[in-house]
């Protein structure tokens, strides 16, 4: 009798010649985690592909999608598993195509992996195009760009048949590529610029600026559920949360009005390479398009990279916005984006921001405040969420003070040095 399984494709993995071995082993886990919630009786590689097995019926048909979502996953098919008589894998064949949905031409692709079965390709074509004839006899056979395919794939012992598949996200499996740190906001841009990062084989370390204690705390829980979002096709274990209001006060008092958004991002990106060190990350992560904002001219964009000696990753940097909220709705964050949430972004934004900053402008706006103070005072009171569960089944989790981590992270100061006190 045949039952249910997922049959997962990749193409770019195919293509890592002695290395192969290594991303396939990493692709199965990351579908291990991602079917954490799920009865996954076994996660096998068989003939190019990876085969998932559950132990609880119907489970196949609700993980389908979510495997689909998974980084490096080019496709995955709904199968049935069948022996290798021809009986059975012709009745699968037939139940196969029904389940396709509607279509009026079809075809049947058939693959041996070995030769130790009696029946060529060209054999099971022919048998199991005959059978399926028959079932549909008002159906049209048509070898090119047919409605449907009935794929039949005989491998170690076993067949395999399919015609239900769904498009996944591609790329690399997820923790292929190194550690990055990414700047993570409650808007539409960066949770995008995480994904694209996740999705070519990065583990993503978020961190968000708070515009706290100046403004409420409603962006960072919004972060939170943008992760909860991403999950558990993205793995995310830790979200970094830095309270920058008061600082951002301190900037803002100090600095020309015109360069205070330089100044914030410097300080911004100073904090995120000390926390990429102590988490072995390579790189820094933004969500910046050229010229979509003040911020995010080439100018600018110089101004702030000078401040870090790690690599600067901006997927984005040619998409225009429309793009950007196409890519939001299809990973799922576009409407938690949308959510009015005070947060770093628009606290004491100046009025009329520098487009083309000056090098010269900008080095001394940056000596007119203590920055390495601040930079320090924010790294020793950085707060962090950890994903410890299955984030699409975990309580919500308070924030912690991120003093076991690492010597240099030790408990909040009293008071804040003299030159960050508010009124």
């Amino acid at each position: 009798m045949a039952s249910r399984v997922c049959l997962v494709h990749y193409h770019e993995i195919g293509l890592k010649g002695k290395n192969r071995a290594r991303f396939e082993r990493i692709l199965m886990d990351s579908c291990k985690a991602a079917l954490a919630a799920f009865s996954v009786s076994c996660v096998t590689r068989i003939s190019g592909h990876i085969l998932i097995t559950f132990s609880t019926k119907g489970e196949a048909e609700r993980a389908m999608p979510l495997i689909a979502q998974v980084p490096g996953v080019a496709r995955c098919s709904l199968a049935f598993h069948t022996n290798r008589e021809p009986s059975e894998y012709c009745r699968a064949a037939i139940d196969a195509l029904a389940e396709f949905g509607p279509f009026d031409t079809f075809k049947v692709a058939a693959r041996r992996s070995n030769t130790d079965y009696e029946l060529t390709s060209m054999d099971l074509n022919r048998q199991v195009g005959e059978a399926l004839c028959l079932a549909y006899p008002e159906k049209k056979v048509q070898m090119r760009e047919p409605d449907a395919t009935v794929h039949v794939l005989v491998v170690q012992g076993s067949v395999y048949v399919y015609a239900k598949s769904m498009r996944g996200v591609g790329g690399l499996p997820q923790g292929s590529a190194g550690k990055v740190v990414t700047l993570l906001s409650s808007g539409i841009d960066s949770p995008v610029a995480t994904w694209q990062l996740a999705r070519r084989g990065a583990v993503v370390v978020p961190i968000h600026f708070s515009g706290r204690p100046q403004t409420a705390d409603t962006s960072e829980y919004l972060c939170q559920d943008i992760i909860e979002q991403l999950a558990p096709a993205v793995q995310i274990g830790r979200m970094y949360v830095v309270p920058f209001g008061d600082c951002q006060r301190e900037i803002s008092l100090k600095t020309p009005s015109d360069l205070r958004v330089i100044m914030y991002r410097r300080v911004m990106y100073a904090v995120a390479e000390r926390i990429a060190k102590i988490e072995g990350a390579k790189a820094i992560v933004t969500g910046e398009s050229l010229g979509q904002v003040a911020s995010q001219t080439l100018e600018n964009i110089m101004a702030v990279n000078e401040i870090v000696d790690i690599p600067v990753f901006r997927p984005l940097i040619g998409s225009d916005k429309q793009e950007i909220i196409e890519r939001a709705k299809q990973i799922g964050t576009y409407e938690i984006s949308c959510q009015t949430a005070p947060d770093c972004c628009t606290l004491f934004m100046p009025r009329r921001p520098e487009t083309h900053a000056k090098l010269d402008a900008v080095h001394e706006a940056w000596n007119m405040f203590d920055h390495e103070t601040m930079i320090d005072y924010l790294v020793e009171h950085v707060e962090y969420v950890d994903f410890t569960a299955p984030v699409y089944k975990r309580p919500r989790v308070m924030r912690e003070r991120h003093d076991e981590l690492a010597p240099r992270f030790v408990r909040p100061k009293a008071d804040a040095p003299e030159d960050l006190a508010t009124e």
